[in-house]
């Protein structure tokens, strides 16, 4: 079952795509080296600015990495409801004195022909969000050698990413920062209690699918990837953990608010990009956040350049502060000294158990 992702890491640890920047070759590489998967982002990108970050990452490394695309989204059911929340953030734009972007700058974030540089130019492992791709493109990846990962919140969209032909599938429990990869945008789940914690997703999913699955969802403790890999999970994707690194693209201001004491808690968030994601909560979130409708991707349009801007006026009040429910364990070290910790930490934590040491950490 694992055989199809064991060859590409000597450690069961994969740093999460982190679109935004956070995500970079240096990151990347600098994981791979250590002895995980590293991951580039896709998202937000052009297609060029995707290939120039590969061929930056293969100057670095020659150890496997992946990709991460976004899927394409349907169009937006409600243009007034996107208005109408522009109207509300007329006095955001005058504050940090600039305009508020167009919410139809697109909506496929040039899937086709990012898909087409990745065919053209085939990198280690692909991974998808928010969707599952048709058969015929992970297909098409496999012939080329590329070993696909599908983002999944639920046993279904785990057996549609089968179905379809996925490699593996990374299974998001709720308390993952960031987007939460669902394949819907359905806001009829909003405030419901709907998302499943990490294990018991791992366990439910184990179920409905044979191949294999990367457990992602507030991991940061080698114990934490121990319980996942015992659970049914061939591996652990972890993003917040990587985010303070100092190979991260992360902004400065998003790195120092993981452990700030003023950003006690997450919550789950329309109010920077119109899809569920889960951030530090901070003023711009609970203003905007009771009236944010689901819209995807053009409240992230319409928010960009204010993001933007409050970052770079030092207001993490303004920024999205993405963060998983395990952000406080943040630890600010060398990613490579951060796989290393991680792997020692999976093989004390196996020890505890009375298993042997797996993976030949050394601490």
């Amino acid at each position: 079952m694992s055989s199809a992702l064991t060859d590409l890491y000597r450690y069961p640890i994969v740093q999460a795509p982190m679109a935004g920047g956070a995500s970079c070759p240096q990151l990347a590489a600098t994981v791979s080296e250590a002895g995980g998967l590293g991951f580039l982002a896709a998202g937000y990108k052009t297609p060029e600015a995707m290939y120039e970050e590969i061929k930056q990452l293969r100057g670095l490394t020659d150890r496997p990495f992946g990709m991460n695309l976004f899927m394409p989204q349907p169009p937006n059911p409600d243009p007034a409801a996107v208005a109408a929340y522009g109207e509300r953030l007329a006095g955001e734009a005058a504050w940090y004195e600039t305009p508020l972007g167009d919410p139809e700058s697109g909506s496929d974030d040039a899937y086709d022909a990012k898909l087409a540089v990745l065919l053209d130019n085939p990198v280690p492992v692909v991974s998808f969000t928010f969707g599952c791709p048709t058969r015929a493109v992970l297909d098409a990846l496999a012939k080329v050698g590329t070993r696909t990962v599908v983002t999944v919140t639920s046993p279904v969209e785990a057996q549609t990413a089968q179905w379809a032909g996925a490699d593996a599938v990374c299974v998001q429990g709720v308390e993952a920062g960031g987007h939460q990869g669902t394949y819907s945008n359905d806001p009829a789940a909003d405030g419901m209690g709907v998302g499943l914690g990490l294990l018991s997703l791992i366990t439910l999913v184990r179920e409905y699918v044979q191949i294999p699955i990367i457990a992602a969802g507030g991991i940061m403790r080698g114990s934490q990837i121990a319980a996942a890999l015992s659970a049914g999970a061939v591996a652990a994707q972890l993003g917040t953990a990587f985010l303070v690194c100092p190979e991260s693209g992360a902004n400065a201001l998003h790195k120092q608010a993981m452990t700030d004491p003023l950003f006690g808690r997450t919550e789950l968030t329309r109010a920077f990009s119109g899809r569920p994601a889960r951030g530090l909560v901070n003023r711009f979130m609970r203003e905007h956040a009771p009236y944010a409708p689901a819209a995807y991707p053009q409240l992230h349009h319409m928010t960009s350049g204010l993001r933007k801007a409050a970052a770079k006026a030092g207001d993490p009040q303004g920024m999205a502060l993405w963060a998983g429910q395990g952000h406080r364990l943040a630890r600010d070290l060398p990613a490579a000294r951060l796989v290393e910790t991680l792997a020692v930490e999976l093989d004390a934590a196996r020890a505890a158990l009375g298993l042997q040491p797996q993976w030949g950490a050394v601490s």
